[in-house]
Parts: C-alpha cells; sequence; structure tokens
C-alpha cells in the first residue's frame, strides 16, 4: 500500500533531489509500519545485522539504527541508506519524511553520511579554506583502472563523448538519475554494476541479456529483464574492486584519469568534472 501526502517539497542541497513527499508503507511479519507500531517494541540490533548479514552477503553494512523510527530499522551502507523491518525480511528504500516537524529525514541523513554532495556554490566547511580564507575543491581521490576485466562492463553512450566508469546499483534510485544526466550530457558510459542493495541476481539478468542497454535502462525504470544464464565473473571482479577501494555506496563515478567522485551530482557539475574540472 502507498501512501501519497500533499506535503511541500524540499529541495536537498547537494544531492540534486526534490523530496516528492511520498512515502511508501512495506508490509512487515504480521502486520504494516504505521504509526500503530508501538515504540515500546524492542528491536535487537545485532540480531538485524546478523540477518542482513545473511540475506545481503555483499552488502557492508556500516551502521544501524533501530531507535529511530518505531518498529523500522535505518540502515546505512557507505552512502547508501535504506530500512528494513526487525526480522531484515523486507527492504524499504525511499524516503521517510517526519510530518510534525516538516522534515525529510532521509536526505539529513544522507548529508550527514555524505557531506561532499554539497553542490557548487554552497557554503564551504572551515576545513576546506586555504589560509586566504578562499574556498579550495577537495583532495581528489584517484584510483587505477588497469586492474579491472573489460569482462563486467556495459558500454553505452556515444564513443568520442567524455569516459565516465559507474559502479552502480540497479536499485539505487540516484544511480537511476546519473544515467539520466550522463545520457544528457552525452557521455561515454562503462557502466560496472555492484550488489550493495542486493541486487545480483538483478545484475546477471541485465549484464547476461542479448541487449546489455537495453536491459540495463529497463532495470532501472524498475523492470526485471529475462535472459539466460552466463558467464558473471567480470560481475566479481567489480565487487572485488569496489571493495578494495571502500565503495560501499553508490554511484561511484572514475574519470579517464582515475579520479574518483562518490554520489550524484547535477548535469553541470558532472560534465565539466568530467572534462577535467574540480569536484565541487
Amino acid at each position: 500500500m502507498t501512501l501519497n501526502l500533499s506535503l511541500p517539497t524540499a529541495r536537498v542541497v547537494g544531492l540534486g533531489l526534490a523530496a516528492t513527499a511520498v512515502l511508501t508503507f512495506a508490509v512487515v511479519a504480521g502486520g504494516m509500519v504505521s504509526d500503530r507500531v508501538s515504540a515500546r517494541t524492542s528491536i535487537d540490533a545485532d540480531e538485524v545485522k546478523a540477518a542482513l548479514a545473511k540475506r545481503l552477503p555483499k552488502t557492508q553494512v556500516s551502521a544501524i539504527d533501530c531507535n529511530k523510527l518505531a518498529g523500522v530499522c535505518e540502515i546505512a551502507a557507505g552512502t547508501t541508506l535504506f530500512y528494513t523491518d526487525k526480522q531484515a525480511r523486507y527492504l524499504i528504500i525511499g524516503r521517510v519524511y517526519d510530518m510534525e516537524t516538516r522534515t525529510d529525514l532521509t536526505a539529513a541523513r544522507l548529508l550527514e553520511l555524505n557531506p561532499d554532495t554539497l553542490l557548487a556554490g554552497a557554503p564551504q566547511k572551515a576545513g576546506h579554506q586555504n589560509e586566504e580564507g578562499k574556498a579550495r575543491p577537495p583532495a581528489t581521490r584517484q584510483v587505477e583502472l588497469s586492474s579491472l576485466p573489460q569482462a563486467g562492463a556495459i558500454a553505452w553512450g556515444p564513443t568520442n563523448g567524455p569516459k565516465a566508469v559507474v559502479f552502480s546499483d540497479f536499485r539505487c534510485s540516484y544511480c537511476s538519475q546519473l544515467s539520466t544526466v550522463l545520457l544528457t550530457i552525452g557521455a561515454r558510459v562503462e557502466e560496472r554494476p555492484i550488489s550493495v542493495l542486493g541486487s545480483r541476481s538483478l545484475s546477471e539478468a541485465v549484464y547476461c541479456s542479448k541487449s546489455q542497454v537495453s536491459a540495463l535502462h529497463a532495470a532501472y525504470a524498475g523492470e526485471t529483464p529475462q535472459s539466460p544464464k552466463c558467464d558473471t565473473s567480470g560481475l566479481d571482479a567489480n565487487e572485488a574492486f569496489a571493495r578494495t577501494h571502500g565503495f560501499n555506496g553508490t554511484p561511484v563515478v572514475v574519470r579517464a584519469d582515475g579520479a574518483v567522485l562518490e554520489g550524484f551530482r547535477p548535469a553541470p557539475v558532472l560534465a565539466a568534472w568530467l572534462r577535467g574540472g574540480p569536484a565541487a
């Protein structure tokens, strides 16, 4: 059941999103996540962590908070945020909006997890200024792409566009938005799916499809392609590379020179960065 709430939209600086004020309630064992769930209901975070380890063995959970929302645990995996019930059976991906304080709780937490997604023009943190008080760009992180095999990559976009190697999860809403932006700016994309939100079977379906690019965009649209089995060792290589370099969330964009950009950026910022500009 989906409950649509007519609430004010709140633009999230740095995430390029408008909070749509839509809160999705997921069915959990024995009932619904709702205001009828007693705040006294105890959820053992260690039990949730153990259950998640079994259900999402390739997801590196960095934080679990079962006290913020009644009956629901907030799960952070790097810069990715999702929610689950106390049995970790149901995965809830979406926005949580506090109607009393009129606050987008998901957006606020995402900014805590990844403050470097602040856009150019937003106030810089004190640590990002030089001695003259002028804002300076954040330090650039570099990785060596040569260790990645060709297998595991899905290439799309014009061949003459700026290269973007994208580590993505087909269930990640920011990844879906990023694919639209990359299409808009004419980037040459080398998409490398990784499983952060338990999406390995979906990644395999896309990768093994006879038309990978069509399947990729269909997956971002919420469809599950029907594909035969194939060699998916390339996807294993993607995930091993991501683990080695600490890519715990998605999306992660790597430029042709190995510079790394974590998180979503709007088209003008991303286009300038892919052509050698600083991260904003």
